[in-house]
């Protein structure tokens, strides 16, 4: 534990300790030096409590029928209660928590943050009366340790869809989640129910009635084909238990989210055209055969929508600002994935946070190449590649997730991020972008590692960024100008070390040696000093680590 931290904490547990001594009891003294130490260690520590920027979730629901309207009110009704099962499974009861807080910046930042830790700086306790975050959330008894688990004999206890618990005897057991939370699955899949009733896509009506279902049993699989064959609904809800990032003691198990989208069909229209060349971009990666012998599925799609409402995972931290689904490996062979830009998000990002920072880190003459469009399609194929790739690793051993366990939401994501970049090239030389130049790419991908770095170790993306940062860095793809404080993409070294990376990222993948991939993710995961300190002036010049929602039926105007 780092000095400081020591100290403020000594400070605020004697002082919590003081409330609970009778009055006769001698109170404990500190000297003016400790004292002044606590002063200006609580002003940083307030200081976490603004790096968030508010914005209005909204978008126009005026080309949605009244039935589609009323719709997406029930779905809205319907995330609130994913909510609620998100906060059992990360804190616990969100009353006993917030009404606990007397501060109204504290309790805001512990709504944001589902509980008392700050998620976007590696998990620490805001709330000095707090311990560390456990690293399987309450996925698993808080007592339970990994020898105890490896040692378990027990099918499906690497499941997505049950948390481990202790029996009467003291020893380990699964609860399905459909059982764990029945009262909420109750009224999601009552809700969803409804909903379909009022769809006016018939298959957007029978997937909320397959995925009610799904709820109820925690097979998501035939809800998952049909929510991949869907192509003309202008309302997507994505909804359940999704992704595993809430687990970090081994990354098995999905946190409940909800995302109410509205399509952008002008925009949709731009992106359709890319989805035919998922077998030819396969085929062009940069590894050996065995390594993309997998063929991408061809149902897969890609479109671009407004966020109307999240709720759960999708709402704490970091967030996101577009989607690849489905994480079965069954299906993603099968259909392929779908691929969702979040532009309304995308946008708060881009001119809150990415343009900010680029005035104080990216060198002046290279901050024209700094542009939204680049933004959208770095992010646009980050998405792509995730379809991309090796799921299974080649010695027979199951999933890249499994082999990986809680690295494999980090090597996925930089994986994702550096391939996605990696086809831009490859797209740009085949003449199919032509807006805008590559070097308007590759500056605005500069910029956006600082961005998501800031998420901090306990982000999957956070971690992937840190690893790239270093990576390009021992590379020579960039250099920072001492005098200036500022950085500079140098472009041979750059496009080497996106070939470079990204062969490596799909080898530790397909070789699924979790030994070798620690000792990677250890080695170039880390925050040097000087980064440390270039992040620090952006939080300086008061630029968000991210952005909140204001959100909910009335803001749409329903």
């Amino acid at each position: 534990m780092k000095k400081s931290s020591f100290i403020y904490t000594l400070i605020i547990a004697s002082a919590l300790s003081a409330c609970a001594q009778p009055d006769n009891a001698p109170k404990p003294k500190l000297s003016n030096a400790v004292l002044e130490e606590s002063k200006a260690l609580a002003a940083n520590e307030v200081s976490r409590l603004d790096i968030y920027a508010e914005v209005e979730l909204s978008t126009s629901v005026d080309s949605l029928s009244d039935n589609q309207k009323q719709m997406v009110g029930l779905l809205i009704e319907a995330g609130k209660v994913t909510d609620q099962i998100f906060w059992k499974q990360v804190w616990g009861d969100k009353s006993a928590l917030l009404d606990n807080i007397n501060d109204p910046k504290e309790k805001r930042f512990a709504d944001y943050n589902y509980g008392p830790w700050d998620r976007l700086n590696d998990d620490k306790p805001f709330l000095s009366a707090y311990g560390e975050r456990p690293k399987g959330a309450r996925f698993y008894p808080s007592d339970m340790t990994k020898a105890e688990f490896d040692a378990w004999q027990q099918d499906g206890k690497d499941g997505l869809y049950s948390i481990v618990k202790r029996n009467d005897q003291g020893g380990l057991s699964l609860s399905p989640y459909h059982e764990e939370y029945a009262d909420e699955i109750s009224q999601i899949s009552s809700l969803l129910m409804q909903a379909s009733e009022l769809a006016d896509d018939k298959q957007f009506g029978d997937y909320l009635k397959l995925r009610a279902q799904a709820l109820k049993s925690d097979d998501y699989q035939a809800s998952d084909m049909a929510w991949m064959s869907m192509k003309n609904n202008p309302v997507e809800v994505v909804i359940g238990p999704i992704e595993t990032y809430q687990d970090a003691l081994y990354g098995y198990r999905a946190a409940f989210e909800t995302f109410v989208l509205i399509k952008d069909q002008l925009w949709s229209d731009r992106l359709s055209r890319f989805v035919k060349y998922m077998p030819e971009l396969q085929k062009g990666l940069p590894v050996g055969d065995a390594y993309k012998a997998e063929v991408p599925g061809s149902d897969a799609d890609l479109n671009a929508y407004d966020m109307a409402y999240c709720a759960g995972d999708c709402n704490s931290g970091a967030k996101t600002i577009a989607i690849n689904l489905p994480n079965d490996e069954v299906v993603q062979l099968a259909k392929g994935t779908r691929r969702l830009q979040i532009k309304n998000a995308m946008r708060a990002k881009f001119d809150q946070i990415l343009l900010p920072i680029s005035g104080e880190l990216i060198a002046e003459d290279q901050r024209q190449f700094i542009t939204f469009d680049a933004f959208f399609a770095n992010t646009m194929f980050h998405e792509v590649a995730h379809g991309l790739g090796i799921k299974n690793t080649l010695d027979g051993r199951g999933s890249v997730r499994q082999a990986l366990k809680e690295h494999a939401s980090a090597l996925e994501e930089g994986k994702a991020d550096i391939l996605g970049l990696y086809m831009i090239q490859n797209m740009r030389k085949q003449g199919e972008i032509s807006d805008g130049e590559l070097m308007d790419n590759y500056v605005t991908f500069l910029a956006g590692i600082f961005r998501s770095v800031r998420f901090g170790a306990s982000s999957a993306h956070g971690r992937a960024n840190m690893i790239r940062f270093n990576y390009f860095s021992d590379a020579g793809a960039f250099s920072r100008d001492s005098e200036q404080g500022t950085y500079r993409v140098n472009v041979v070294e750059f496009e080497q070390a996106v070939k470079d990376l990204s062969r490596d990222l799909l080898v530790l993948q397909g070789d699924g040696s979790y030994d070798t991939v620690s000792r990677f993710v250890l080695e170039k995961g880390g925050v040097s000093d000087q980064l440390q300190a270039d992040l620090d002036r952006l939080g300086a010049a008061s630029i968000p680590v991210d952005i909140v929602y204001k959100q909910g039926a009335s803001v749409l105007g329903l």
